[in-house]
């Protein structure tokens, strides 16, 4: 698993200029691993950050507003039987 060390290096590789050396001194399969690294690093951000959200404030938003919360079942009813907004 990654740590929080393992980060740390990967940033400052980012920030340092390495990685853009490396870019522009790599080969082609180069450029596209670190072009592929850095496009799985921002969807593991996208997805850490919608995870932290849910952590953070699961059940805390209806608990500010005193509102008791109810799971939601599934609806039995056929669209079909929905009223038209139009």
């Amino acid at each position: 698993m990654i740590n929080p060390r393992d980060l740390d290096e990967f940033h400052t590789y980012m920030t340092s200029g390495e990685m853009e050396k490396d870019f522009a001194e790599g080969c082609e399969h180069d450029r596209f691993y670190l072009l592929e690294l850095l496009e799985k690093l921002m969807d593991v951000a996208e997805t850490a950050d919608a995870t932290a959200t849910k952590l953070i404030f699961k059940g805390q938003l209806a608990a500010l507003a005193g509102v008791k919360t109810i799971e939601s079942k599934p609806s039995t009813a056929s669209p079909a039987a929905a009223p038209d907004k139009n």
